[in-house]
């Protein structure tokens, strides 16, 4: 099964890092996050990945071409100008990389992949977003539903300690960072019937706008809970945590 993962935005949110290189690009403990969130896929089997490119796209081609070189050891015998690989760390993937537009919308990007997807059953995230999501049992619960298409149902932490104020104006209990207002959001991590495609009229399609709310209201949209962590390194903000995470040795999303 086929993972596609939209890399082409331009990450305004995160320019600190952006100006050269694109979002899926940015590093967490010296690898690029769609790196990290490739390893996760990978971890359940998963290994067969297209990638949507569009802003700066080539930075992301380069990494994957010189891949395995980068994960290997090498001998260089610079007199005869000879190289000899001694071994390889590279992961056993398959990589497409397809250049979508540099002006497409989320939808518009998907519906540009189609002739490499045919008519299976595709995955699809965003490459901005990390979890310890099971992917087996999200796919388990989509095949169940006989749905169109399941993407993962996520609850945010809050930014900031949450109080509760007695009617006397008491702190009653104090929760630091709770899970925001108890409200679901799609946290990516899709998994789509091909049928999907007709929902997607052109490159000014936003996937998260017409498609899932047309996909909903068919009743043709399921939402598969995750109730463990999730993130979206939006801000250099969330850059960091991450970071400090992964430096800690305390990453959740590290299920390899």
């Amino acid at each position: 099964m086929k993972v596609v993962i939209l890399a082409g935005g331009r990450g305004t949110r995160i320019t600190e890092e952006t100006t050269s290189i694109p979002k899926p690009m940015v590093e967490i403990g010296g690898k690029p996050i769609i790196w990290h969130i490739m390893k996760i896929y990978s971890y359940y089997g998963f290994n067969d990945f297209i990638i949507c490119l569009g802003y700066k796209g080539y930075v992301i081609k380069e990494y994957f071409a010189n891949y395995f070189l980068h994960s290997a050891d090498i001998t260089l015998d610079l007199e005869k100008n000879k190289m000899e690989v001694l071994g390889s760390k590279a992961e056993p993937w398959k990589v497409t990389l397809i250049d979508t537009g540099l002006n497409t919308e989320t939808g518009g990007r998907i519906r540009r992949i189609r002739k490499y997807i045919g008519d299976e059953l595709f995955m699809l995230t965003y490459g901005d977003g990390i979890g310890d999501i099971n992917i087996k049992e999200s796919l388990e619960f989509h095949e169940k539903s006989g749905k169109l298409a399941t993407t993962t149902a996520v609850q945010q932490a809050g930014r900031f300690g949450a109080l509760d104020v007695t009617e006397f104006d008491e702190v009653g209990s104090f929760l630091e960072k709770p899970k925001g207002d108890k409200l679901w959001i799609s946290g990516g991590f899709f998994t789509l019937k091909p049928e999907i495609f007709e929902y997607l009229k052109d490159d000014s399609t936003v996937w998260e706008k017409e498609p899932l709310e047309n996909l909903a209201k068919e009743k043709q949209l399921n939402a598969y809970k995750h109730k463990g962590f999730w993130r979206c390194m939006d801000t250099l903000r969330d850059k960091i945590e991450l970071e400090q995470m992964w430096d800690a040795n305390n990453a959740p999303w590290k299920v390899w």
